[in-house]
Parts: structure tokens; sequence; C-alpha cells
């Protein structure tokens, strides 16, 4: 079931990583790739980065947050990522919030809704569901206003 508001606020560590990844989604549209990119995390520690790759790839499930948790899987020698956190530009879908929850992510802080296909907050809840086997803290809106634009933007130049 979707969540109707966020939990928590984000604090300035989470500011400062979603700048990251804003700067990276902006790096990925410039590579002709929809912008969208993410940053795992460890307090002020930078784990992983990764923004999507569909195109250069070829791959349907290159999107940023699999990207990233598999680099920061071969950063930390393993796949649970107990304790970390994840900023991403645009809500996770239903591939990639369940990777979140495999990944045994802590945290997510994501910028822009995604009334198509998110799947934290806007269709689905996947992340905070509590028939699952963990759950994480979600928040949502942070730095919505550059995400929107970054997408707004890449997509207006496409047509």
């Amino acid at each position: 079931m979707p969540q109707s508001d966020t939990q928590g606020e984000p604090s300035e560590i989470d500011l400062v990583m979603m700048d990251r990844a804003i700067e990276l989604a902006r790096q990925a549209g410039d590579a002709g790739e929809v912008p969208i990119a993410a940053v795992i995390y460890d307090g002020n520690r930078c784990i992983a980065e990764g923004w999507n790759l569909r195109e250069t790839n070829h791959d349907a499930s290159a999107h940023a947050e699999i990207i990233a948790i598999r680099k920061a899987g071969e950063e930390l020698g393993q796949w649970r990522l107990n304790g970390l956190s994840m900023a991403v530009t645009l809500e996770p879908c239903p591939m990639c919030a369940g990777a979140l929850v495999n990944a045994r992510i802590q945290r997510l802080v994501y910028g822009a809704d995604d009334p198509k296909a998110g799947a934290c907050r806007s269709l689905y809840g996947i992340p905070t569901d509590e028939r699952l086997n963990h759950r994480l803290e979600v928040i949502g809106g942070v730095r919505t206003e550059a995400c929107v634009k970054l997408l707004q933007d890449f997509f207006a130049s496409r047509r």
C-alpha cells in the first residue's frame, strides 16, 4: 500500500549526498542517459555512485540504484548493505525498491516522486511493507525542484 507521507527529515549529509546525485544525474543526461543518479553512503563517506546506463549497456536493469548497489557490494565485499543510506534523484521503481529491501539498505532519500512507476510512495510502498523481511526509512521530496527540472529539461531537449 502506498505511503501517504515521508518519514523524518533529511540531514545535512543527506542534502550533500543528494547534491552529488544531482551532479551525477547531469552527467548521465550529458551522456544521453535519462538523468537519474544514486549515491550510497555511510555518514559522510561515499561508498558507491551510479547513474542510469540502460542505453549505454543495452540493459533494462541498469538503473542508477542497481548500478550503485552493485558497486557498493564490490567495494564492501558483501551484498548486505546494513546501516547504509542511498540518495537518488527519482523515486525508485518496483525493481529498484525491491533491490533496496534485498540489499538491506537502512535509509532511502529521494528527490522527485514518480507517479508512473514509483514504488516507495506514489504507486506502492515496497520499502515499508511490513510483509517483507526488511524495511527501510524513506524520506522523499528532497531537492525535488532540481530533480524534476533535470528530467523536464532532458525530455524537452529530445522533443
